[in-house]
């Protein structure tokens, strides 16, 4: 059994490139850019970031296109894939690229606008969600499925 899985949680470094391959077949590339904090012994705060290129056929790169812009924190889930090819001097070149299969917003639209997350509205007096009703004779009965009261036809 194999595996080959990449799960990442970063910010784009670019909006994606949109290019077509075929009249129909889109493909979304772009960088991604993950960070892991870390302290030296001596307890100094240091970041090492890490750069991936990124590729996405199709519908997601169509979400790519629509969606993505620089600096956005997405998840991301794919497979690596190493390319080679032949260049002008003909020298072999290499590239290993994350190939996308899911991608999801982590943050939300009016994050991204530079918006509060919650328009400030006044707070409203607190209700009493559970309060019990005054007289038991105005009391909603509870459903009950066998009932004789049940028209549904299913």
């Amino acid at each position: 059994m194999y595996l080959n899985k990449v799960m990442l949680i970063g910010r784009l470094g670019v909006k994606p490139e949109i290019r077509y391959v075929k009249e129909d077949t889109p493909v979304a590339t772009f960088r991604m850019a993950t960070t892991e904090p870390y302290r030296t012994k001596d307890g100094e705060k240091h970041e090492n970031t890490e750069w991936h290129n990124i590729v996405a056929w199709r519908n997601l790169a169509k979400f790519c296109e629509t969606y993505l812009d620089k600096g956005m924190l997405i998840y991301l889930e794919g497979r690596l894939q190493t390319r080679t090819w032949q260049g002008q001097d003909n020298a072999t070149h290499y590239t290993t690229e994350i190939l996308a299969d899911t991608i999801r917003m982590m943050e939300p639209k009016s994050a991204r606008d530079g918006q509060p997350a919650v328009p400030a509205q006044p707070a409203a007096p607190a209700a009493e969600p559970f309060a019990q009703p005054q007289d038991s004779a105005t009391e909603t009965p509870a459903f009950q499925p066998n009932s004789a009261e049940d028209d549904l036809p299913f």
